[in-house]
């Protein structure tokens, strides 16, 4: 039977979806002692534009500046994803996460390179029709995933703008990832400019490919990228 079910997801004629949404972001890392960073983030994440929710996600971490090239972080997320687009969920779930991972910061020439690995460990809720049709709540799953992000910063001639270019890879690890383990793909390019020493924001595309446990079904989500940075420094005194 498993065999079967293999054959049928590897041969199965692909069900790709493709929408537009938009993506509004704010990250900040904020500096209270030499080598420690506390970080803040929060995604809007919409579908058919600005239409309708995708997804909203709160993530906070504390990281370790091993040295100005390696740093470490450990920290928790809170996400609510919603029925959206030609493929939608059953009914809108959240899922928790605990995050670890490691950044390499490196600069050749003038281009900064970023390797970024991360390990989830995910709690998300379940919903399932009942014999009568209706939506109830079933047990929690839980699941590990592995993303790698590789990021390229390029300066431009344009004095405070950069080139941001980078993808990330997601795979799931473990028992229940189903059919395929490839959980999605994300590449972004975006044209940003530096405010000052402590913000940036950036436009651009996101191009995000998701595989459904099914390995039949897929989105490729043409999506409007909109970023704001913005950093504190704790560690600095007032005059």
């Amino acid at each position: 039977v498993s065999q079967s079910r293999y054959c049928r997801g590897v041969f199965a004629q692909k069900n790709i979806s493709n929408q537009f949404n938009a993506w509004a972001l704010y990250t900040g890392t904020h500096k209270i002692t030499n080598n420690v960073n506390v970080m803040t983030e929060y995604q809007w994440r919409r579908a058919d534009g600005f239409q309708h929710w995708q997804q909203s996600l709160l993530r906070f971490g504390v990281e370790y500046v091993v040295n100005p090239k390696v740093s470490v972080m450990g920290g928790l997320a809170w996400i609510q994803t919603f029925p959206y687009g030609s493929q939608p969920i059953l009914h809108k779930f959240d899922e928790y996460r605990i995050y670890e991972q490691i950044n390499l910061k490196d600069k050749i020439g003038v281009f900064e390179i970023q390797h970024r690995f991360r390990v989830e460990q995910r709690w998300l809720e379940q919903y399932a029709k009942n014999n009568s049709g209706e939506i109830v709540k079933v047990d929690p799953v839980y699941r590990n995933r592995l993303r790698y992000r590789c990021m390229v910063i390029m300066p431009l001639p344009i004095k405070n703008m950069f080139l941001n270019v980078n993808n990330e890879l997601f795979i799931g690890v473990g028992k229940g990832i189903a059919l395929n383990p490839i959980d999605q793909n994300r590449f972004i390019a975006a044209l940003g400019w530096r405010c000052n020493d402590q913000s940036n924001i950036q436009i651009g595309y996101l191009n995000q490919f998701v595989i459904k446990s099914n390995a039949v079904d897929m989105e490729r989500n043409h999506t409007l990228w909109l970023s704001l940075v913005y950093n504190l420094d704790f560690t600095k005194k007032e005059n």
